[in-house]
């Protein structure tokens, strides 16, 4: 049913849990986590799914850059080494979890934001430490006209509610490498309350702006 949309998600992220640990556990392999850092920052995983494992190899890379990475390693490749081209297959696939039904296409960009704005908000608002308002403001120098102004507000909204909705969610993840100029590890760099009205003054006041 579309009111228990998210559950039926959740639900099915988790029973694949067990058989992953199963052949992890046979192997005696240490399983690896897949969530990365733009995921992590929005909470767009499910606890004891696909967060499951003992280590998080691409939690502290955003998912801008994964994609851009996997480009070049298809096209151009390191130095001394060859391209891969098979990996213009998973390339030409719309990024997404696919938990809801094949038909409806979901993609993490209609479920989230453009994975551009995300990485651009990451930096913006968990680096710069700038607040709602002026990570509105940033975000319209940077990205008007290729985005509506509306819209940017509507994703900076989004962005710091789930910011501050999941840091449950981030207490939880498996260690992550610190592989650019900040992490959002809170065991390691990025302290956060568990729970907290978070930013919803600031954004009450943004949205009313938004109405003027």
């Amino acid at each position: 049913m579309e009111r228990d949309d998210l559950a039926l998600q959740n639900i099915q992220a988790r029973t694949r849990s067990p058989s992953i640990w199963l052949l992890a556990n046979i192997e005696r392999k240490l399983l690896l986590a897949t969530s990365n850092r733009s995921e992590a920052t929005l909470g767009y995983s499910t606890m004891d799914g696909d967060t499951s494992g003992g280590l998080s190899p691409l939690a502290g890379v955003d998912k801008s850059f994964l994609m851009r990475w996997l480009k070049w390693l298809e096209t151009e490749g390191p130095i001394g080494a060859s391209p891969i081209p098979a990996l213009a297959t998973a390339n030409s696939l719309t990024p997404g979890p696919e938990l809801r039904p094949l038909s409806a296409n979901q993609s993490g960009e209609d479920d989230l934001m453009p994975f551009t704005i995300s990485s651009a908000l990451q930096r913006i608002a968990l680096v710069e430490r700038k607040d709602p308002r002026a990570a509105y403001a940033t975000l319209v120098s940077q990205f008007v006209p290729q985005f509506e102004s509306q819209q940017l507000r509507s994703w900076v909204c989004r962005f710091y509610r789930l910011w501050s909705a999941n840091q449950w969610k981030r207490e939880r993840l498996a260690p992550s490498f610190h592989l650019d100029d900040f992490n959002i590890d809170p065991k390691t760099w990025c302290r956060f309350p568990i729970l907290s009205g978070g930013f919803e003054q600031e954004l009450i006041a943004l949205q009313n702006e938004e109405q003027l």
